[in-house]
């Protein structure tokens, strides 16, 4: 709907000072106080004095952020970047800092771009849209602009003046809600612009990594308004907004909002979520407490599991067989791996990674690791390691060839050998120990199952598909849980022999980790 002039020029140029000036222009919170009628009589605000506590942490934050930008700038460093990740239970108030953020970019850095995405398309359309809708109407300048189901742009009687007056290209002055596609995720990206860049993810924990990507193409220019915000409910304990709390905690700002410490929110419900679920059920955790759960609804390994592994003290058992696994790298941008498991211990001889070899010179890597560690057996990834195997054949190397998709398992909860390996990894994760590798953690919670076979057996999505999510390939992990593919007997077994051939006697074969 396109809006017009409220005011009398000089009423319009005595606003536009009053809002332009840096008092206000270069801080969020001053901007926010001064254009709502807050306690206003007859107006939605009439009972509400201002935002919400962490509301105002956070506006003042970015305000603190200009005043260093513009200081820096004066002696001629280098400008930063702000990024924020702020992690939530219900409720807080998240799609009304993204409204507030959005009009404060459009009127406050004129000719600046700022990109509003969410998980859905209906989240960004009927609630993170709407709810900037509600607050452009309740500005004192709202009449700058013309809001679609979309976009929100400069008013054509604003945009000639800040033109003629500004000499500003209004090509690229607007705030748009803008739609993701994951199997096209170059159409996200946007062009650069001098007079300054916002992208707000909302519920952004459903944003896959490959939308995070694009979007770092936005911040590659050293302009002194760039600004990164992600908010969300924890709902995955994987993810590229997961990683801003964790793997890349240090390139984000961050906060855990429990809602309980929020004014104005429903202090009863929450509290029954609570009473329903437990005090430290994943439900009250994502609900409430703003934090990640410890398992997502389809995640095959926890990460509290996979941590604890990383972190746990190593238990040497010299008479467990040493098992040597190989995952053989399908793609250009995938490794492949070697791992080593000796019962409890996959951690005192490091992995090793490759990049870029062909069948032969992995082969030669691979030679040189049994020669050199002398292991009980070695497991190679047959999918995409034939070449590989029929070489080590060839040098007279006894390897056991895994097929990953094959059917052939020992329980019938296994839909192949690729989760039945990963099954009998989840179980010695409880006392088993390896390096510490952040990737290693990341691939072994990375993969999500799903039931086949009349909804009988499990089995794990392919790497193929959590590309497609935005994750990497676990080969790391794959490379580990080859080690559980076959059965190896303890060094210090006793043997005898029956009707049934030589069966070890005290110490059964290593499985779980001996």
């Amino acid at each position: 709907m396109a809006s017009k002039q409220l005011y009398s020029a000089a009423d319009e140029q005595s606003l536009m000072s009053a809002i332009w000036d840096p008092q206000i222009a270069d801080n969020p919170l001053e901007f926010v106080k001064f254009v709502y009628p807050w306690g206003k009589p007859n107006t939605p605000l009439e009972r509400h004095k201002g935002p919400r506590g962490w509301q105002r942490e956070q506006l003042e934050e970015i305000g603190l952020h200009v005043k260093r930008q513009r200081q820096a700038d004066k002696i001629e460093l280098s400008m930063e970047m702000f990024r924020y990740a702020t992690c939530s239970g219900r409720g807080v108030g998240k799609s009304t800092e993204v409204s507030w953020l959005t009009h404060w970019m459009m009127s406050c850095n004129i000719g600046s771009t700022t990109i509003v995405t969410a998980n859905t398309e209906s989240q960004l359309k009927s609630r993170t849209w709407a709810e900037l809708g509600k607050w452009i109407t309740l500005g004192i300048n709202g009449h700058w602009f013309d809001k679609s189901a979309l976009s929100l742009s400069p008013a054509a009687w604003f945009a000639d003046v800040v033109s003629d007056q500004l000499k500003i290209d209004m090509g690229y002055y607007y705030a748009q809600a803008q739609l993701w596609n994951e199997e096209n995720p170059d159409a996200f990206a946007g062009a650069h612009n001098p007079h300054g860049i916002m992208v707000i993810m909302d519920e952004a924990s459903g944003i896959p990594e490959v939308i995070w990507k694009v979007t770092e193409g936005f911040f590659t220019e050293p302009e002194l308004h760039r600004y990164w915000l992600a908010y969300s409910n924890g709902r995955k304990n994987t993810g590229a907004f997961f990683e801003c709390f964790h793997k890349n905690r240090n390139f984000w700002r961050r906060r855990n909002l429990d809602s309980r410490d929020v004014e104005g929110t429903d202090k009863q419900v929450l509290q029954s979520i609570i009473d329903q679920y437990g005090e430290d059920s994943d439900e009250a955790r994502v609900e409430v407490k703003g934090e990640f759960p410890r398992q997502g609804d389809k995640q095959f390994i926890a990460r509290d599991l996979a941590e604890g592994a990383r972190g746990r003290e190593l238990q040497e058992d010299p008479a467990a067989p040493l098992i040597m696994g190989v995952d053989v790298a399908r793609f250009g941008d995938d490794s492949s791996v070697i791992r080593f498991r000796r019962g409890r211990d996959a951690r005192s001889i490091p992995a090793q990674k490759f990049k870029g070899l062909d069948n032969m010179q992995l082969a030669y890597r691979i030679a040189e690791a049994i020669d050199k560690y002398n292991p009980d057996a070695v497991c190679v990834d047959a999918g995409n390691g034939s070449g590989v195997i029929d070489r080590l054949r060839e040098m007279g190397y006894k390897v056991h060839e895994i097929w990953f998709g094959s059917t052939r398992t020992d329980s019938p909860e296994w839909h192949n050998k690729r989760i039945e390996m990963w099954g009998r990894m989840r179980e010695w994760l409880r006392g088993g120990c390896f390096d510490e590798d952040q990737e290693l953690v990341d691939d072994l919670v990375g993969p999500e199952y799903k039931f086949v076979a009349n909804g009988d057996a499990q089995v794990l999505e392919s790497k193929e598909e959590m590309k497609k999510r935005g994750l990497a390939s676990p080969d790391n992990g794959d490379a580990l849980a080859l080690t559980f593919a076959v059965r190896v007997a303890r060094q210090d077994a006793k043997v005898r022999r029956g009707r049934g051939g030589r069966v070890a006697q005290g110490v059964d074969y290593d499985v779980f980790g001996g």
